[in-house]
């Protein structure tokens, strides 16, 4: 099926980047016994999770981050002084994780982690920093998980998957929804958060229907029968989400995907996808073509400094780096671990470019949340 290939020629791609990617940042990596010089800047590190399953929205979000840091070294750094921008890849692994970790807790001139990607990854970063007793400034990831209970290190800026879920279902209420499905691309998907999904569903008083994907999700999306939900949230990634509307194009009855934040609703078009289904995608950032200080300001770095298109991820990352910078820069005296950790824990109202940060009792920032829709007829609204 020669469709079927193009949905994944994108992982493909993306598989042979991570590669290069994490060969990259290798030499920045410190040798055990050994330190990268901290005299060499100020050090702020960045995981990546590079498993197949998180490329897609970890290659977008660091590109963002990436622009963001070399825009600021570009401009003076943080009061004259250049930032190491230290990305450290991992395979997804928790002995990859436990690698890039150690790096960071060995490397002096690091006092900050910021903008950890994936979700998954995101939320075992905040379990093993407190493990570890890093003592390390864990800023802007991308926690996703709203059931993660949030540390006095962490500090996310996003809008988690709770947010995401209840802004799209109230575009979908004139609509009298009482019933869900929840549509999982792969069984670590499903073990990773339907018990996160089923506690919103069960909040909002909807009844839920859970699917469990596995190797052919375009066979998932062909089995579905009347009975099925109208509405169906789907939990995974763009190539994932392209070969299950596949499924649905032989359905009689009209469907409705909600995504969240990890789906590029760009590249869904690009693979001729979605062509009888809307889909409707959530994103905890403004949209990429908003006039927004901030979002012109990522708009003319990425052209600037990439040869690449806008999306959400890729302004999430840029956020997280301006988010961290802007903290790093009002602190007064020196820029150490401790003082930076402090610096976070105030937890100050901030406005980064017209992106307000806020922190809730629960030491989450914020329900910002906009979204886009792809119609049948091949439209992007938002």
């Amino acid at each position: 099926m020669p469709f079927q290939k193009n949905i994944f020629s994108r992982r493909r791609i993306l598989q042979g980047a991570s590669v290069l990617a994490a060969s990259a940042v290798a030499p920045l990596r410190a040798q055990p016994g050994k330190s990268v010089n901290a005299a060499r800047g100020l050090v702020v590190a960045q995981v990546v999770d590079y498993s197949l399953a998180q490329q897609d929205v970890s290659k977008d979000f660091l590109i963002g981050s990436r622009a963001a840091w070399q825009d600021i070294n570009s401009r003076g750094g943080i009061r004259g002084r250049k930032v190491q921008h230290l990305a450290l890849g991992t395979d997804g692994s928790p002995a990859s994780l436990l690698s890039a970790l150690n790096t960071i807790r060995d490397n002096p001139g690091c006092v900050v982690l910021s903008g950890s990607v994936g979700d998954q990854l995101a939320s075992q970063v905040v379990t093993q920093v407190r493990k570890d007793g890093l003592g390390l400034a864990h800023v802007a990831p991308w926690l996703q998980n709203a059931s993660m209970e949030v540390d006095e290190q962490t500090f996310p800026i996003f809008a988690a998957r709770q947010e995401q879920i209840a802004h799209a279902l109230k575009t979908l209420s004139v609509m009298g929804l009482q019933e869900l499905g929840a549509v999982y691309a792969s069984a670590r998907d499903y073990t990773a958060y339907h018990g996160e999904v089923e506690r919103i569903a069960s909040d909002m008083r909807l009844t839920l229907q859970s699917f469990r994907g596995a190797d052919d999700l375009r066979a998932m999306g062909q089995k579905l029968t009347p009975r099925t939900p109208a509405i169906l949230l789907f939990i995974g990634g763009t190539p994932e989400l392209a070969e299950f509307t596949l499924g649905l194009e032989k359905q009689s009855r009209q469907r409705y995907i909600v995504a969240l934040a990890d789906v590029n609703l760009q590249t869904l078009m690009q693979m001729g996808a979605a062509r009888n289904t809307p889909v409707i995608a959530t994103q905890p950032v403004p949209m990429v073509n908003a006039s927004l200080p901030v979002v012109r300001a990522y708009r003319e770095t990425l052209a600037r400094l990439f040869d690449e298109p806008p999306t959400s991820l890729s302004l999430a990352g840029y956020i997280a780096a301006r988010y961290t910078y802007e903290v790093l820069a009002e602190i007064d005296g020196a820029l150490t671990r401790p003082s930076v950790l402090t610096a976070f824990q105030r937890r100050d109202n901030l406005d980064v470019g017209g992106f307000l940060v806020h922190f809730n009792p629960q030491r989450r920032s914020s329900a910002y949340v906009t979204q886009s829709m792809l119609t049948v007829d091949g439209r992007l609204i938002g």
